[in-house]
């Protein structure tokens, strides 16, 4: 495993991070158990949660993501072995059922959603804590134009950032970052925690795969010269870049069968850069998995590449891509189709 320090903490964390949020929903609890036993023994030290999760997110499914994880923890005591984060859900369609559908970044909110994610983790603490997404109206999850809506009002990042920086001084959590986030929310978090003496985020949790590169336009000259680090989710776009979807081996449990509302990288472009990027990799002797993965992590503003998977083979495949190097010739390659099919799907 290759370990990379997390932003400009003191945490040092393996560049696979463990995705969870199919626990719950498509995987059992016994085999959660079996994804994290053996990630932890392939060096996988960095495990990704949410309040929100198991996905999609449902009332009755809410917080059993972290649960599943309480009890693994519970059961080695483990915990000191983990670097764990979680997140706390913003306001938007997919958190109605969270705190009366009004979720803020205030105190109040923030502290009852910390407290249930450490009491659902069996823990006293997390090594990384991030908004979800933001609070106030932008640009996220699949869109990339920004819309301005008059009246708006939200949470002041001041009071967000007040509030974070006693649960750390607390012993709560250690670190803080953001997910979903746009330049001038990066930037402004950044500056008000420099200008107040609070937390500076250490990371950020934005998609980041061969069909959606948008995070480089803006984003990445500011993880490098602020010392913030990607956490990248979704490297292989929903599995898409597996191939799977192309030459029909996907399983009828597969998440764009289960649910084929999560198709945002499954448009007409995408599918043709899609098709490219495997006929690359199988030229040169690789999975389109390997290949998706390999790429993501070889990137320079990259803290951690968060892989999910619901069986072990693709888990145990996606641990193996810290293994894979690109040559140049394949780097090059990649650039041709990026060029061609530049954000297929945001």
């Amino acid at each position: 495993m290759i370990y990379n320090t997390l932003g400009h903490s003191d945490i040092e964390v393996s560049r696979i991070c463990l995705g969870t949020m199919t626990w719950g929903e498509q995987n059992t609890q016994a085999e959660a158990f079996e994804q994290m036993d053996y990630a932890l023994s392939q060096g996988v030290n960095f495990w990704d949660t949410a309040e929100l999760y198991a996905v999609p997110p449902r009332a009755e499914t809410y917080g059993k993501t972290e649960e599943i994880i309480g009890h693994w923890l519970a059961k080695t005591g483990k915990r000191n072995e983990v670097v764990l984060t979680s997140k706390i859900a913003g306001p938007s369609d997919l958190s109605l059922h969270i705190r009366e559908g009004k979720t803020k970044f205030n105190r109040a909110h923030i502290t009852a959603a910390l407290e249930g994610s450490l009491k659902r983790l069996q823990t006293d603490y997390l090594d990384l804590y991030q908004l979800h997404w933001p609070e106030r109206n932008t640009n996220f999850f699949g869109v990339l134009g920004y819309v301005p809506v008059d009246e708006e009002v939200f949470t002041p990042i001041e009071e967000t950032l007040e509030v974070l920086s006693d649960f750390v001084k607390q012993g709560k959590i250690r670190h803080i970052g953001l997910s979903n986030e746009t330049p001038w929310g990066m930037m402004k978090f950044i500056e008000t925690a420099e200008r107040l003496g609070l937390e500076k985020i250490v990371s950020v949790q934005n998609p980041y795969n061969l069909l959606n590169r948008s995070y480089e336009v803006g984003m990445a000259e500011i993880s490098h010269r602020e010392n913030v680090g990607l956490l990248a989710y979704s490297p292989l776009g929903f599995g898409v870049l597996s191939g799977k979807y192309l030459n029909g081996t996907a399983a009828e449990n597969a998440r764009l069968n289960l649910f084929p509302g999560y198709d945002r990288y499954s448009n007409s472009n995408a599918v043709k850069a899609t098709e490219l990027y495997a006929a690359l990799a199988h030229g040169n002797g690789l999975t389109p998995t390997q290949l998706a993965l390999a790429f993501v992590n070889s990137r320079p503003f990259l803290s951690a590449n968060i892989i999910g998977a619901t069986t072990m083979s693709q888990l145990k495949e996606n641990i193996d891509s810290i293994n894979v190097t690109l040559d140049e010739e394949t780097l090059h390659q990649i650039e041709r189709i990026h060029a061609q099919y530049t954000i297929p799907s945001p």
